[in-house]
């Protein structure tokens, strides 16, 4: 079996530090090869794979900000479709630009759609509905519009997470600095649980950051920057528990399976895919308000950690996403 899988070209694969996209991209990726399918990864220049790997560029555009956005998608989607007849199946996870060659070759398409940028994105989805095979990362994040294969949820390697049974005496929030990610509410949940806070993530948003978050920083809540793997580790295992106040329907959120995978319970405002992956009052709380997680907060000690790390290694690691994966490609290949 010959398979492709698009990556996008915003950072590397896998990435360094931010890159959820291209995260998963790489452990489907890797996960295929051990499963013996012959893999091309259509990814940046500087990518890793133990794969075959096809770029059209050294670097992201995140990361080399000379370049044009749009024109090396163009030029990377493009690269792929023009070889599509090498493959028996490409695997995109690359949103919905790619789907628009779908009609023009013969080679089947598998979309993972990683979250909908906007409703407006949806009828380039609907044209190729009878055509396409696509599958979500969550339940919850489904468009009634649409035909789906399956539900697939994102896989971690569970080598990349240690268990820790002795946490540090800190909350983390991990993850972009955005108001749709709820930092501001983590600081509040720290300050009323008269708690330690760290902050780890990229300032996506500079006016938030700016107006919202610089001026809380003090010696109870520190931001740390950017994570990369081995810093992440460590700072997730450390945490007493994760906070993700979420301000949007979130389709999966992979820093919530990582901490479990190191034992972290996580306390999630209930929005969006929470509820699929947090086991309330088991490997986390689910909650609606700032004062409920405070609340949640105070009951941490009941949790066991070990059933936090059972459950994400049971549910999001590597081996079952791309054993779930390998099914639908046999499936769509007959």
């Amino acid at each position: 079996m010959k398979v492709a899988v698009l990556a996008p070209v915003a950072w590397r694969t896998p990435p360094r530090h931010y890159g959820p996209w291209e995260q998963v991209a790489s452990n489907i990726a890797e996960g295929m090869v051990k499963k013996g399918v012959e893999i091309t990864l259509f990814a940046t220049g500087d990518s890793i794979t133990t794969g075959k790997l096809d770029a059209i560029c050294e670097q992201g555009y995140e990361e080399d900000r000379s370049q044009d956005a749009k024109v090396l998608e163009c030029l990377h989607i493009s690269n792929l479709m023009e070889k599509a007849g090498e493959f028996d199946l490409i695997h995109n996870n690359f949103d919905f630009l790619p789907l628009t060659y779908s009609g023009l070759i013969k080679t089947p398409v598998i979309t993972t759609i990683h979250g909908f940028s906007s409703t407006k994105i949806i009828p380039v989805y609907k044209k190729y509905n009878s055509r396409g095979h696509y599958v979500s990362i969550s339940n919850s994040d489904r468009s009634a519009e649409l035909d789906y294969l399956a539900t697939v949820y994102n896989g971690l390697d569970t080598k990349d997470f240690k268990f820790i049974e002795q946490p540090e005496d800190y909350l983390l929030y991990f993850g972009r600095i955005h108001h749709d990610k709820g930092c501001w509410e983590a600081i509040q949940i720290a300050r009323k649980s008269k708690r330690k806070l760290l902050i780890a993530g990229i300032i996506q948003d500079e006016g938030y950051y700016r107006d919202k978050i610089e001026p809380e920083l003090d010696e109870q809540v520190e931001y740390i920057g950017h994570a990369g793997p081995d810093k992440r580790k460590h700072l997730l295992g450390k945490a007493s528990a994760l906070l993700h106040p979420i301000n949007f329907n979130e389709p999966f959120g992979m820093s919530v399976a990582e901490a479990m995978l190191c034992g972290t319970p996580v306390i999630a405002f209930n929005k969006g895919s929470m509820p699929e992956l947090i086991q309330d009052a088991k490997t986390g709380f689910l909650v609606n308000t700032v004062d409920e997680a405070v609340e949640a907060v105070s009951r941490i000690g009941d949790l066991k950690r070990t059933d936090c790390y059972d459950w994400a290694s049971s549910k999001f690691s590597c081996e079952k996403m791309v054993d779930d994966y390998y099914k639908l490609y046999q499936q769509i290949l007959g």
